[in-house]
């Protein structure tokens, strides 16, 4: 199995209102990844909408993006409420030929951390690759290094992926984890306007939004970063300051989603209950993009 790093982005998942995936557009857009040289495609992660698609319609996204990705990894999501969904999503993954699985700690009722541990263990029992999905901000559930220690030694659990802190608190952020997991056990991070620096503090991926859009622009951060040219990392992700304004304020799904439909790659919208941007928001995006000309 391909190694979790470098930049995995993360696309939206086109979709009419009665959640039938879109295939040309989606094909557009993981075609677009590809031919930006990203190292893996986070397909169906959260800005991906996961959680609002039936399993036939998973299924439909992740045949087309895996003929579309023409050998690019895909790691895809396979979260559920239940662990048994969890499995069949994870069966259905390998059996297509993604690279791997993002699982997150999907619940209504909070979890403890042995019934993460053994929800976990049971969707790893597939066969796919796992990545563990450290998503607090939606699942409400915080993976404590020790836990992800835990995880990291059951077979078939290979990465993990996890919100990137504010910058002083990232070295010891991934200190943690380094301490906690095998070697050779990927650690990566999201939170766009987070990772720079944990990319800079030796993270080894970054698991991307605007990547999932703009796959060159990530590129040139990962490249900086693994160079060890901190200074013109920092320089390139000052200059995308006001698009993570954009991100932190109206959250970085419905501004990805305005950004795409701006650009004319595709014309969907959200899932409902998710409100697209108001008209005079998607104004402020589009002045964004015109000046910072993303590629």
């Amino acid at each position: 199995m391909a190694r979790l790093d470098g930049l995995s982005a993360f696309p939206i998942t086109p979709s009419d209102a009665g959640g039938r995936v879109d295939i040309a557009a989606l094909r557009r857009l993981v075609g677009r990844l590809r031919e930006g040289g990203v190292d893996s495609i986070g397909l169906l992660g959260s800005t991906g909408t996961y959680a609002y698609l039936s399993r036939a319609e998973r299924r439909r996204a992740l045949d087309a993006a895996l003929d579309e990705a023409r050998g690019t990894p895909l790691l895809v999501g396979i979260g559920a409420l239940r662990t048994d969904e969890a499995v069949r999503l994870a069966e259905d993954a390998k059996a297509a030929g993604a690279a791997a699985g993002l699982l997150a700690a999907v619940s209504y009722t909070p979890l403890t951390e042995d019934e993460v541990f053994a929800h976990f263990r049971a969707v790893a029992g597939s066969g796919l690759p796992l990545c563990i999905y450290d998503n607090p901000g939606t699942t409400h559930f915080h993976f404590t290094p020790s836990l992800v220690g835990r995880l990291s030694r059951v077979p078939g659990i290979v990465a993990a992926k996890s919100p990137a802190p504010d910058a002083a608190a990232v070295p010891a952020h991934l200190a943690a984890l380094r301490a906690a997991v095998p070697e050779g056990f990927s650690l990566g991070y999201s939170g766009d306007w987070n990772v720079t620096e944990a990319l800079l503090a030796g993270a080894d991926g970054w698991f991307s939004v605007v990547a999932g859009l703009f796959p060159r622009t990530g590129a040139a951060i990962v490249a900086a970063a693994r160079h060890g040219d901190a200074e013109e990392a920092r320089r390139l992700d000052a200059r995308l300051g006001p698009l993570w304004d954009l991100f932190r304020a109206h959250s970085s799904l419905r501004v990805i989603y305005a950004c795409a439909d701006l650009l004319g790659l595709c014309r969907a919208e959200p899932p409902l209950p998710i409100l697209p941007l108001p008209p005079e928001m998607r104004g402020r995006v589009a002045e964004v993009l015109e000046r910072l000309g993303l590629d």
